[in-house]
């Protein structure tokens, strides 16, 4: 697997777990300091991590986290984003983009899991996972029009998840929702007592680990065409993908398993 590029130095940190049936990875924003807010080293060391995570064939799921219990990720840097200007500010929100995007993008199902606050631009990145899983700590919020700006970028797959109605609350009033609103509202899948994190995510874990894999990469993709396309190019889509997951001896093996462990 290709190295990300300087993402120690980012505050970026990937460790890899091996497994019979496959490689898990845990990516950590590592800015504890600052709640782990979102610099452009930051976004830079994101996006190169997961570019360098998708070359690898072997790689199940990824797990994406902020260090310590304090915040997911307090959002975007405000230290630095008081200092832009125009030019400044499209770069740096084009950055933050692609951080999401390369998440979006990563080819194996990406876990959100949260602790404490998850504000703004870190609640973006969030979204931006497939599922995400949380203890009683977490906070989420979208306050920037509190702070004189839109919310923007992967604020868009908002409507997607908790509904236009919630996701005008959230954007235009910039107020903070507790650990039982977000899983009431379905920012979170699962909520879970603060002693049961870990152990969620790994049956999580475990549950993507027993499924096919060459099947659930097909279904991330499909996941994909489905946000981008009309229900119409979605089915025809979804017609194509289902055909070619016969192009290999996955579908049968698996389904010769079920079989057996059915008596059949």
């Amino acid at each position: 697997m290709a190295q990300p590029r300087d993402a120690a130095n980012a505050q970026v940190r990937l460790d890899i777990e091996e497994h019979d049936q496959g490689r898990v990875a845990t990516v950590t924003i590592d800015n504890e300091r600052k709640r782990n807010a979102i610099s452009p080293e930051i976004a830079g060391g994101l996006a190169d991590t997961f570019a360098a995570l998708s070359e690898d064939e072997a790689l199940r799921a990824v797990v994406l986290t902020g260090a310590g219990d304090r915040a997911f990720s307090a959002g975007a840097d405000i230290t630095v984003m008081r200092q832009l200007d125009p030019a400044g500010a499209r770069a740096f929100i084009s950055g933050l983009h692609g951080a999401i995007l390369a998440v979006r993008r990563c080819p194996v199902p990406v876990i959100g899991r949260l602790r404490g606050y998850c504000f703004g631009g870190a609640l973006e990145l969030a979204a931006g996972c497939d599922m995400r899983i949380g203890d009683e700590s977490v906070v989420v919020g979208m306050p920037e029009v509190r702070v004189g700006i839109p919310s923007v970028i992967e604020a868009a797959l908002l409507p997607g998840l908790i509904g236009w109605g919630k996701t005008r609350e959230m954007v235009l009033l910039g107020g903070t929702y507790t650990a039982e609103e977000s899983a009431s509202m379905g920012l979170l899948q699962k909520l879970v007592p603060a002693a049961d994190l870990d152990a969620a995510v790994k049956d999580w874990i475990a549950q993507l680990l027993a499924n096919g894999p060459r099947a659930v990469r097909t279904q991330k993709r499909l996941l994909g065409d489905w946000q981008r396309q009309g229900l119409e190019h979605a089915i025809a889509a979804s017609i194509d993908r289902f055909a070619g997951a016969f192009e290999d001896d996955e579908p049968h093996q698996m389904m010769q398993a079920a079989l057996a462990a059915r008596g059949r």
